[in-house]
């Protein structure tokens, strides 16, 4: 039986596969670029879930971290649900480890449904008491849900969990600050 040459009949299938052969890796190639950029991407958000130790459930805060890594920069967003009582001071206190910097000019209060800042009359940290106190101008109407929004934070050199306690005053109160609930904040 005589060989016939089938190279002009193959030469077709082979342009269709060079095409989608390259097709494929071109797609590949968005997917991977897109798959690197995800974890640039990723913010933390909320507590997560803790086996033992720390503050009960309903003491725990929401927050959502734009990076969450250590020693780089960062903006918190610490959310304070609505309460019963009109608030005349925020402190925010953090443990003794936790090595990161505030920025008390890029401190900001806004309503969390609306977005509406709140206008501040200061801001005063105090690295040694490891205390970070907002004023308002006026005292917040209560049965407002609140976000603190810490910008231009650097975050600590080394990751780990910390405690941010979160207690209010109240205009016309005793001068105690009462408890609303602790941010579990991790850096890693």
């Amino acid at each position: 039986m005589p060989f016939k040459s089938f190279a002009s009949a193959s030469s077709q299938p082979r342009a269709i596969s060079q095409r989608w052969v390259r097709r494929g890796l071109a797609a590949l190639a968005a997917l991977s670029c897109s798959l690197a950029v995800v974890p640039a991407v990723v913010a933390q958000e909320l507590p997560g879930f803790t086996l033992f130790g720390g503050p009960r459930r309903e003491n725990q805060l929401n927050f959502r971290l734009d990076r969450g890594r250590e020693s780089s920069w960062d903006r918190y967003r610490l959310r304070i649900p609505a309460q019963n009582l009109a608030i005349a001071q925020i402190a925010i206190d953090y443990p003794n480890y936790y090595r990161g910097k505030f920025d008390p000019t890029r401190v900001d209060v806004r309503y969390k449904n609306g977005g509406e800042k709140i206008e501040i009359d200061r801001v005063v940290w105090n690295p040694e008491n490891y205390t970070l106190e907002i004023y308002p101008k006026t005292p917040i109407p209560s049965g407002k849900q609140l976000e603190v929004v810490l910008s231009n934070v650097r975050n600590p050199d080394m990751g780990g969990m910390y405690y941010f306690n979160c207690r209010i005053l109240t205009p016309g109160d005793t001068p105690l600050l009462r408890y609303i609930g602790t941010w579990l904040i991790q850096i890693s």
